[in-house]
């Protein structure tokens, strides 16, 4: 394992220059597999509604 020193753009810089030495198949499939493990981050509350929107309801009575 190798541990190196270096700035946010430093590091994007190697990440972006070693995606574009794939083969564009290649690429696809990291992009696949990236999208795949975003959805293991853990997300605040998956399956909440806001409770800061609100609903409006027009009814119309069936009289044309």
């Amino acid at each position: 394992m190798e541990i190196k020193f270096q700035t946010k753009e430093e590091s994007n810089g190697e990440q972006r220059k070693a995606f574009l030495k794939l083969a564009p198949k290649d690429r696809f499939y990291a992009f696949l597999t990236l999208c795949e493990n975003l959805k293991k981050f853990p997300v605040k509350s998956p399956n909440s509604v806001s409770t800061e929107n609100f609903i409006i309801e027009i009814i119309t009575h069936g009289k044309n």
